[in-house]
């Protein structure tokens, strides 16, 4: 996949910094009003991942959800403390599963709300336009950023053979 062509300009300051700032500045938008129902943004992913995929193993969430699985499990304490997500025992001694609880369904049926009117402030205040092209250069630059596949590790010329 080809990057799509932009202008000619050159990046002044530090990429991640300028990243994190934008970040920040969103998820402040988001949980003003998640707040309000005394959600954070990053639950409200969680409880919406594992109500769309679960049950399932702890480390296939992380994975889908491009996190850290110490991070995860952090962020999961407090659903479970709630009682709307679940910890239950996998298909072995050693596993977990992470479900969603009818509470879990409730509150992020509730929380969808307050997400969409959030959604919806964003997009009027930045502009419709702005929004979709954001989420594109972010889809395409996710890609280019991708791992490589660990091709090198079996590779007899490597340093690492």
């Amino acid at each position: 996949m080809q990057p799509a062509a932009l202008p000619s300009l050159q990046p002044r300051g530090c990429t991640n910094l300028k990243l994190r700032q934008l970040t920040r500045r969103v998820t402040q938008h988001y949980d003003a009003e998640m707040g309000a129902i005394g959600l954070k943004t990053t639950q409200y992913s969680l409880l919406s991942h594992v109500d769309k995929l679960g049950p399932l193993r702890p480390g296939a969430l992380a994975a889908q959800m491009k996190m850290d699985p110490s991070t995860l499990t952090r962020n999961l304490k407090p659903l479970v403390a709630a009682g709307w997500v679940v910890l239950g025992q996998g298909s072995d001694a050693r596993s977990r599963m992470v479900g969603i609880t009818d509470e879990g369904r409730a509150m992020r049926a509730s929380a969808q709300r307050h997400w969409r009117l959030a959604q919806t402030r964003l997009n009027e205040k930045l502009g419709s336009d702005r929004v979709a092209a954001l989420h594109a250069m972010v889809d395409e630059l996710m890609l280019l950023l991708e791992a490589p596949a660990q091709e090198d590790e079996n590779d007899e010329d490597s340093p690492n053979a």
